[in-house]
């Protein structure tokens, strides 16, 4: 059974830095698609970034330049590497994985599109990022 676990978030100020982890568990020797995404009170969830099976990865255009998604395979640990914050990043923010090895029969990534993301079949309970100005 595939299980994401997030950490890592906190409180900080306009223009600090937080790294974000998942660390997942269950997974087999293979490549997953993974990601980030986003939920502020009052609003709809949001893709923040996504990795896919290659190691590619997408980018929300209100994260891009300031955020980095990382994958460390020998740890099943993802991260999310945020600078130069904003109070608009403030948020509850998940991990999500479709838990397949390498896409399964579907053989492509949903990344962070809304459309898709119904195949990340695994979420996590959530980290708490808030942003003061």
């Amino acid at each position: 059974q595939v299980q994401v676990v997030e950490s890592g978030g906190g409180s900080v100020q306009a223009g600090g830095s937080l790294r974000l982890s998942c660390a997942a568990s269950g997974y087999t020797d293979s490549n997953y698609c993974i990601g980030w995404f986003r939920q502020a009170p009052g609003k709809e969830r949001e893709g923040v970034a996504a990795i896919d099976t290659t190691g590619r990865t997408t980018y929300a255009d209100s994260v891009k330049g300031r955020f980095t998604i990382s994958n460390d395979n020998a740890k099943d640990t993802l991260y999310l590497q945020m600078n130069s914050l904003k109070p608009e990043d403030t948020a509850m923010y998940y991990c999500a994985t479709d838990g397949l090895p390498n896409g399964g029969n579907r053989g492509w990534c949903p990344g962070i599109n809304p459309v898709f993301v119904y195949e990340y079949n695994y979420w996590g309970q959530g980290t708490q990022v808030t942003v003061s100005s």
